[in-house]
């Protein structure tokens, strides 16, 4: 299992919390590609709702990783 920042793109808008099996539905509903899928077949099921991406994919960035000021602008 991988994941880029493009293949967790397509779960941005799940709907947070969800179980394995609404994530794997909302992929496939809206045209994610295969690989978003799979990884998510992949996920350990422990019943518990995952809450965000960062249950999924812990190293997703945040918008403090990136060092964009937005009050400069």
């Amino acid at each position: 299992m991988y994941w880029t920042l493009e293949l967790a793109s397509y779960l941005e808008d799940a709907p947070w919390p969800a179980s394995k099996d609404e994530l794997i539905d909302f992929a496939m509903r809206t045209g994610a590609p295969l690989e978003v899928v799979e990884n998510l077949q992949q996920l350990e099921d422990e019943g518990d709702p995952f809450e965000t991406i960062e249950d999924i994919w812990p190293d997703y960035p945040s918008k403090e990783d990136f060092f964009f000021n937005e009050d400069e602008y």
